[in-house]
């Protein structure tokens, strides 16, 4: 059914060489808004310049986007890996101007910088002016690392959830609805993949299992825990290790593993914490 909402313009900038980190900002903002667009009444719209820009002529890039992107955005995601990126006419960095712009605007900015390893032929020129951009933003604000996408997810949504209370957006939800608290669906997946060939120079197949858990309830899931349960389970978790946070509407992919010999009938059993109570479910995924 049509709903009434507002729409916000998330704009993600960053240098070039964290085209993963982009993607999972944008992913992170569908997420968001498959779970919480029509209860709050909030639409997010990711904006990038290789997708959103439109080509005109008769000023700097730079300065078309500032006026396509920041000006036009409510909420602003930079993301840094080793790079700081390429100077403009008026800023050290084109990112870097974009923050500087989005900040004089008054806009909420939120900065991450990536802590997984560097690649080995990093550029130590652009590595030093970001570390030195870095060290100037730590005096102006407070600054977010990510090691990873899922990690980046998890920051994003945090960050959204922040920026739709600042912004006071949601005191009147399109629609309102009853609190369930948290819920979970188990998706069972596998898929074929080549390992290597045999003597005769034929292919070998191996079989890829996993699950897919969404917290399909209205309230986020902490403390997640996931465990193989039975007596004489065939099914072995590959991970995650230690707990994690599953956010309404959110998906994890579970990588799992099945032997020979054990039960035909494999358990999951998702533990979490919520109110301060410890909750847990079975799923059986045969």
């Amino acid at each position: 059914m049509p709903y009434v909402a507002t729409v916000l313009r998330v704009m993600i900038a960053s240098p070039s060489d964290v085209p993963e980190a982009r993607d999972a900002v944008e992913k992170a903002v569908h997420g968001w808004n498959d779970a919480n667009a029509r209860n709050k009444g909030v639409i997010l719209q990711p904006w990038r310049w290789e997708t959103s820009a439109v080509p005109v002529m008769g000023a700097h890039p730079q300065k078309l986007i500032n006026a396509q992107g920041v000006d036009d955005s409510d909420i602003v995601f930079a993301l840094f890996g080793g790079r700081l990126g390429s100077p403009t006419p008026d800023a050290i960095s084109g990112t870097a101007e974009e923050v500087d712009r989005a900040l004089e605007l008054g806009k909420p900015v939120h900065l991450y910088f990536s802590t997984a390893p560097l690649p080995n032929d990093i550029d130590t020129a652009q590595l030093d002016a970001l570390r030195a951009f870095k060290k100037d933003m730590q005096d102006r604000g407070l600054l977010g690392e990510f090691n990873n996408p899922e990690q980046l997810n998890h920051e994003v949504w945090k960050a959204i959830e922040h920026d739709i209370v600042s912004l006071k957006l949601n005191a009147t939800p399109a629609v309102q609805s009853q609190p369930s608290g948290v819920d979970f669906l188990v998706q069972p997946h596998q898929e074929r993949e080549i390992s290597g060939v045999n003597s005769k120079g034929a292919p070998r197949y191996t079989t890829k299992h996993w699950l897919d858990i969404t917290n399909t309830g209205d309230r986020d899931a902490e403390g997640v825990l996931f465990e193989s349960v039975g007596e004489d389970s065939a099914m072995f978790i590959a991970g995650p290790e230690g707990s994690t946070t599953i956010h309404r509407g959110q998906t994890r992919r579970l990588p799992v593993m099945f032997t020979f010999g054990g039960s035909d009938d494999p358990v999951l059993r998702i533990q979490w914490v919520e109110d301060d109570d410890a909750k847990h479910r079975d799923f059986h995924v045969g």
